[in-house]
């Protein structure tokens, strides 16, 4: 067997007296992952959008995807169903959803080592949307697909609007 050097990020087994155990990852020093949801009714061609308000943690009044931070050991897939739910109180099943964008940022105001988001399309879904978190939000509300607000988070706005042109599949934000 190689003697290679671990990938960065994976648990390592390490052997001690013939038991084994895992090392913890550094996760001072890990990069956020993030999930984020496209909720796209291609029949009236709109996706489900909500404003951020005036006590929101950044970019206060601007638009935004339903996004939220993972848990620790929750898949990616989980997250974006959580917190789409929690957001807007929709349900989606995690197997339903598409990757349609990644996100690699540098830089972000919770994510100081970083950020990568995965951008999910969700074209089956249950309920309608309303604002289950008013603190964080002004408004919920389905947005014609042809008429995205500009005032929008920069990454995400990015994200939907390569999203609904077709491609590309993965931008990156704030490296040199």
């Amino acid at each position: 067997m190689p003697n290679n050097p671990p990938d960065e990020g994976n648990t390592v087994t390490q052997r001690t007296d013939d038991q084994p155990k895992a090392l913890k990852p550094a996760l001072e020093s890990m990069t956020l992952l993030v999930a984020a949801v496209i909720v796209h009714d291609k029949a009236t061609n709109r996706v489900v959008l909500l404003q951020r308000s005036e006590n929101a943690k950044f970019a206060q009044g601007m638009w935004d995807l339903p996004v939220g931070k993972s848990e620790p050991g929750e898949p990616i897939t989980e997250t974006a169903v959580r917190e789409l739910y929690e957001e807007t109180g929709l349900t989606v099943k995690p197997e339903s959803l598409k990757v349609a964008h990644i996100i690699h940022g540098a830089w972000g105001v919770e994510a100081p080592n970083g950020f990568l988001t995965v951008v999910f399309a969700a074209h089956e879904w249950t309920g309608e949307p309303e604002n289950r978190e008013p603190r964080k939000h002004s408004q919920v509300r389905w947005v014609n697909a042809n008429a995205i607000p500009e005032t929008f988070v920069e990454t995400t706005s990015s994200a939907l609007h390569r999203y609904l042109a077709g491609g590309p599949d993965v931008s990156v934000d704030g490296w040199q």
